[in-house]
């Protein structure tokens, strides 16, 4: 008897906890080479189609015995093995290295994750080996903000110790403001008991960490961790815009060839970032990298052992037809990676569009940008109806898409980026 169209591939790599739009990107270009271990509510929320029979397991991502049983029971239906593991979530990644571990699946180890994902415990690893990072310290009272304030006048920055991109990050140069950062901190923990995302690594009696600010141009990087060398795959430089929320990333460029000698080297690059995930544990995979650059010298400020998310993927496409999704499934099977050729990458630009206020979203009308010959791709990710919750109450609900955006000038691209989202016309109740 055939095999059915619909039937998967005898090898699949197990993906966990990603969401409903990753889903369809992997299906789409990797067809049948993933199974999905995916949250009922994501699939509930979901506007993509559904995966077909023998490609998703719906299981509540912190369940570990009932995430075991499902897939056992999914291998013994399908006939299938898993080859691998990957995930693209920062809170599902401590149930992936769980897994990779009783299975027997190469993943970094549950140390490494929690290593990376601590704020705190990743700088004090960087600063035991010589790399370069800020200084830090565990605050539970104002007094302890003021304490540090008065050791890096130049300012600080109060954040979780777990978290991911800006959320509940404020710097603080005066202490008033230190005194409305510490506030805002405590209420939005507060607030978010029950999320993963901000989960402590370690049952530890402080609040929340303040770290040294560091002055310059931020950047991040993908990068894969071989046994002897970090192979890196995209270099993007952090936008920023003065009007929003300190740490907001408005969007990406993609670094030119040519730095002018400001950055350093790719192979001083590779090694620092080889030597930074060596120190937190990570010795296998996809992980992305944060640096500020500060006197022509990387000063990281975080790392993690997955590829850079939010509208990366969709930027690397665009400019160098790089599928990190893709690429990062091949790394968890060991697949040697074919990217060993120097960047080819278009100077283009993901930017991110942002909701201006609280409320419901009525409307959302590109037409005004979508001839634009630099606007190369616009992805929304909400219709009319998406409820939107500003910063820091909420820092997801007013992201509602990015443009991939061809700026005519390399320099102040950042101004003609943020004219072309102002011509956007968003329209709420």
């Amino acid at each position: 008897m055939g095999e059915k169209q619909s039937e998967p591939k005898k090898n699949q790599v197990l993906v966990v906890g990603t969401t409903s739009d990753y889903i369809e990107w992997i299906r789409k270009v990797r067809p049948g080479q993933a199974l999905f271990l995916t949250e009922p509510k994501v699939r509930q929320n979901a506007t993509e189609p559904c995966p077909d029979d023998g490609e998703e397991i719906l299981c509540p991502i912190c369940d570990i015995d009932a995430a075991i049983q499902a897939l056992n029971l999914h291998k013994k239906t399908f006939g299938c093995t898993l080859s691998g593991i990957a995930c693209f979530d920062c809170e599902s990644m401590e149930t992936a290295s769980i897994l990779a571990e009783k299975m027997g699946l190469p993943y970094p180890d549950l140390g490494a994750v929690r290593n990376s994902r601590d704020k705190f415990i990743s700088k004090q690893l960087w600063r035991q080996c010589q790399i370069p990072c800020p200084q830090t310290c565990p605050v539970n009272t104002e007094i302890e903000v003021l304490n540090f304030l008065g050791q890096v006048p130049a300012g600080i920055v109060l954040k979780p110790f777990c978290g991911s991109g800006s959320e509940l990050v404020f710097k603080c140069v005066t202490r008033r403001e230190c005194d409305t950062a510490f506030h805002a901190v405590t209420d939005g923990l507060a607030a978010r008991t029950g999320n993963p995302l901000f989960k402590p690594t370690d049952a530890g009696t402080f609040q929340m960490l303040a770290e040294e600010w560091v002055a310059g141009p931020e950047f991040s990087c993908d990068f894969l961790m071989e046994k002897d060398r970090a192979v890196i795959l995209r270099k993007t430089r952090k936008i920023k815009v003065d009007s929003r929320p300190f740490g907001t990333i408005s969007g990406y460029a993609i670094c030119p060839e040519n730095d002018d000698g400001r950055m350093p080297s790719n192979d001083m690059l590779s090694d620092l970032f080889y030597r930074a995930a060596r120190a937190l544990g990570i010795k296998t995979g996809v992980c992305m990298v944060d640096f500020i650059l500060r006197h022509k010298k990387a000063v990281l400020i975080e790392m993690t052992p997955r590829p850079g998310g939010d509208c990366l993927p969709f930027l690397l496409k665009e400019a160098g037809n790089i599928d990190i999704l893709g690429l990062t499934l091949d790394a968890a099977e060991g697949f040697a990676w074919k990217i060993e050729k120097k960047e080819t990458y278009r100077p283009l630009v993901a930017f991110r569009i942002h909701a201006r206020r609280n409320g419901v979203l009525k409307r959302i009308n590109t037409a005004a940008v979508e001839k634009d010959e630099r606007v190369k791709k616009i992805h929304l990710i909400h219709s009319p109806g998406h409820r939107v919750t500003m910063p820091p109450q909420d820092y997801d609900s007013w992201l509602l898409g990015h443009m991939i955006i061809e700026p005519h000038r390399r320099r102040f691209f950042e101004t003609e980026c943020l004219l072309l989202a102002k011509r956007i016309d968003i329209e709420m109740d």
